[in-house]
């Protein structure tokens, strides 16, 4: 008759060790995926119209978050960041749930128009960088609304949504401090028939007509 009172607890051992090797495999690839979405990239859905055509609702995008760290944002590219003034964004349900600090992520998706140092207005339909012209073949339609010229703030820049006459973005709570960008959007991911990089246009010089490309 053999003796089973050696093994028994050495296969308990071993189901210990292997158990706690997992729950530490999962732990770590837990702080790992937190590591990479606060640091790297990250994915966001749009949840709005506010960037029709280039972003339509329901559209999934890779957010990085390096190119932030080392460069300020440049003209045309499409941010995802927090609001200056992130009460104007909520509705009334919204304001009580932040006040229990229920809220959810409040974070906005639009493109830089403007940068530090820029002067903005807005007028007969169209926006004007230092009083010239900005062509935006990318927008749903020209903004119907007005807005005197403006000056930038170092460090700052001026976001609006491409569907000029839907956006809650700085037209209504002015220019966006750099330290609130979370990161660049750079990729579609979903749906797959239009899965593919946003595009930044092509910054123009200094001495020609500001122009930007549309984002795909």
């Amino acid at each position: 008759m053999s003796d089973t009172s050696q093994t028994q607890p050495k296969t308990k051992r071993k189901s210990r060790t292997a158990l706690g090797e997992t729950v530490e495999t999962i732990l770590v690839a837990g702080i790992l995926a937190i590591g990479i979405r606060a640091t790297v990239a990250e994915a966001r859905s749009i949840p709005s119209e506010s960037m029709v055509p280039t972003l339509l609702i329901g559209d999934h995008l890779i957010v990085e978050k390096v190119t932030s760290y080392y460069r300020s944002p440049t003209r045309g590219e499409v941010l995802v960041f927090y609001p200056p003034h992130p009460d104007v964004t909520l509705s009334a349900s919204q304001r009580a749930l932040r006040a229990l600090s229920l809220t959810a992520d409040m974070a906005l998706i639009k493109r830089v128009v403007a940068l530090g140092g820029e002067r903005i207005a807005v007028r007969e339909g169209k926006v004007f960088i230092n009083g010239i012209v900005l062509q935006e073949p990318y927008i749903q339609a020209p903004p119907s609304y007005t807005m005197p010229e403006r000056m930038i703030p170092p460090d700052s820049v001026f976001m609006m949504g491409d569907n000029r006459n839907n956006s809650l973005d700085s037209h209504i709570w002015g220019p966006l401090p750099v330290k609130n960008v979370i990161g660049h959007a750079v990729f579609r991911f979903w749906p797959v028939n239009r899965m593919g990089p946003l595009t930044t246009p092509q910054a123009p010089a200094a001495s020609a007509t500001p122009v930007l490309g549309p984002a795909t």
